[in-house]
């Protein structure tokens, strides 16, 4: 195990896009932080972040979610603002 310490921050982020990590997070037994954590430290390292499994559940949140963005979609994204 490896001593870490963490911070809170206040990142922003598309809805439906944290609807889908929060309940994977869920789905998987871990913390939303967690979860980031794992998907930043594998993309650091040139890895792929889920398996086979995993993947297919993110195909079906999405779906649930209504998340239809994708990798290419990353830097053209323009924000609304939220009337919510």
């Amino acid at each position: 195990m490896k001593t870490i310490t963490r911070v809170q921050t206040g990142v922003r982020l598309e809805r439906r896009l944290l609807k889908v990590l929060k309940a994977l997070a869920a789905d998987l037994e871990m913390s939303l932080g967690d979860l980031l954590e794992g998907i930043v430290l594998h993309a650091f390292e040139g890895k792929a972040p889920f398996s086979a499994t995993t993947l297919r559940k993110i195909r079906a949140l999405k779906a649930v979610y209504g998340l239809d963005l994708a990798a290419e979609d990353s830097h053209r994204m323009h924000e609304i603002e939220d009337h919510d």
